[in-house]
Protein backbone atom coordinates (compact mmCIF):
# COMPACT_ATOMS: atom_id res chain seq x y z
CA UNK A 1 0.00 0.00 0.00
CA UNK A 2 2.80 2.41 0.94
CA UNK A 3 4.20 1.46 -2.76
CA UNK A 4 0.89 2.61 -4.48
CA UNK A 5 0.88 5.80 -2.21
CA UNK A 6 4.12 6.76 -2.69
CA UNK A 7 3.91 6.35 -6.62
CA UNK A 8 0.74 8.21 -6.71
CA UNK A 9 1.90 10.89 -4.77
CA UNK A 10 5.26 10.92 -7.04
CA UNK A 11 3.20 10.86 -10.34
CA UNK A 12 1.18 13.81 -9.15
CA UNK A 13 4.43 15.98 -8.07
CA UNK A 14 6.06 15.26 -11.07
CA UNK A 15 3.07 16.35 -13.32
CA UNK A 16 2.17 19.51 -10.91
CA UNK A 17 6.06 20.64 -11.51
CA UNK A 18 6.42 19.87 -15.63
CA UNK A 19 2.96 20.66 -16.66
CA UNK A 20 0.24 22.17 -14.42
CA UNK A 21 -0.51 26.09 -15.39
CA UNK A 22 -0.49 26.82 -11.29
CA UNK A 23 3.60 26.20 -11.19
CA UNK A 24 4.32 28.12 -14.97
CA UNK A 25 6.00 31.12 -12.82
CA UNK A 26 8.77 28.66 -11.47
CA UNK A 27 9.36 27.11 -14.73
CA UNK A 28 9.45 30.77 -16.72
CA UNK A 29 12.65 31.77 -15.77
CA UNK A 30 14.27 28.46 -17.09
CA UNK A 31 12.65 28.62 -20.84
CA UNK A 32 12.73 30.92 -23.69
CA UNK A 33 9.93 31.68 -25.47
CA UNK A 34 9.49 30.66 -29.36
CA UNK A 35 6.69 32.24 -31.85
CA UNK A 36 6.46 30.19 -34.90
CA UNK A 37 3.48 31.04 -37.50
CA UNK A 38 2.35 28.13 -39.60
CA UNK A 39 0.26 28.59 -42.30
CA UNK A 40 -1.51 31.73 -40.41
CA UNK A 41 -2.04 30.03 -37.28
CA UNK A 42 0.15 31.01 -34.09
CA UNK A 43 2.47 28.63 -32.10
CA UNK A 44 4.44 29.42 -29.04
CA UNK A 45 6.70 26.50 -28.14
CA UNK A 46 9.21 26.85 -24.86
CA UNK A 47 13.12 25.47 -24.82
CA UNK A 48 15.06 25.78 -22.11
CA UNK A 49 17.96 28.43 -22.11
CA UNK A 50 20.69 28.24 -24.14
CA UNK A 51 23.67 28.10 -21.59
CA UNK A 52 24.11 27.76 -17.71
CA UNK A 53 22.68 26.74 -15.01
CA UNK A 54 19.32 27.72 -15.85
CA UNK A 55 19.71 25.47 -19.50
CA UNK A 56 20.39 22.76 -16.73
CA UNK A 57 17.27 22.54 -14.72
CA UNK A 58 15.09 24.25 -18.04
CA UNK A 59 16.30 20.42 -19.81
CA UNK A 60 15.35 18.96 -16.31
CA UNK A 61 11.80 20.50 -16.30
CA UNK A 62 11.41 19.87 -19.60
CA UNK A 63 12.19 15.74 -19.21
CA UNK A 64 9.22 14.36 -17.71
CA UNK A 65 11.00 11.11 -16.77
CA UNK A 66 13.81 13.49 -14.67
CA UNK A 67 12.11 15.23 -13.06
CA UNK A 68 10.04 12.25 -12.76
CA UNK A 69 12.88 10.80 -10.21
CA UNK A 70 13.90 14.30 -8.87
CA UNK A 71 10.46 14.42 -7.22
CA UNK A 72 10.26 10.80 -6.20
CA UNK A 73 13.10 11.52 -4.42
CA UNK A 74 11.84 14.12 -2.51
CA UNK A 75 8.68 12.36 -1.84
CA UNK A 76 10.33 9.19 -0.21
CA UNK A 77 13.00 11.47 1.82
CA UNK A 78 10.21 13.03 3.07
CA UNK A 79 8.28 9.75 3.71
CA UNK A 80 11.39 8.34 5.81
CA UNK A 81 12.56 11.94 7.96
CA UNK A 82 8.86 12.54 9.44
CA UNK A 83 5.87 11.63 9.86
CA UNK A 84 4.57 15.30 9.63
CA UNK A 85 4.79 15.15 5.84
CA UNK A 86 2.45 12.35 5.73
CA UNK A 87 -0.76 14.44 5.01
CA UNK A 88 1.25 16.28 1.99
CA UNK A 89 2.02 12.85 0.82
CA UNK A 90 -1.81 11.38 1.12
CA UNK A 91 -2.86 14.83 -0.80
CA UNK A 92 -0.65 14.46 -3.37
CA UNK A 93 -1.21 10.51 -3.55
CA UNK A 94 -5.33 11.12 -3.88
CA UNK A 95 -5.18 14.01 -6.38
CA UNK A 96 -2.80 11.16 -8.76
CA UNK A 97 -5.70 9.06 -8.15
CA UNK A 98 -8.37 11.55 -9.17
CA UNK A 99 -6.25 12.70 -12.03
CA UNK A 100 -5.99 9.25 -13.54
CA UNK A 101 -9.37 8.47 -13.26
CA UNK A 102 -10.94 11.49 -14.66
CA UNK A 103 -8.54 11.03 -17.48
CA UNK A 104 -10.16 7.68 -18.10
CA UNK A 105 -13.67 8.67 -17.61
CA UNK A 106 -12.80 11.69 -20.68
CA UNK A 107 -11.59 8.71 -22.81
CA UNK A 108 -14.32 6.92 -22.29
CA UNK A 109 -16.66 9.47 -22.67
CA UNK A 110 -15.70 10.37 -26.21
CA UNK A 111 -16.04 7.21 -27.67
Amino acid sequence: MNLLILSLASFRLTRLIVFDKITEFLRKPFFDEVIEENSGDIEIYYTPKQSGWKRFVGELLSCYWCTGIWSTVGIVGMYYLSPVFTPVILILAIAGAASILETIIQFLLEK
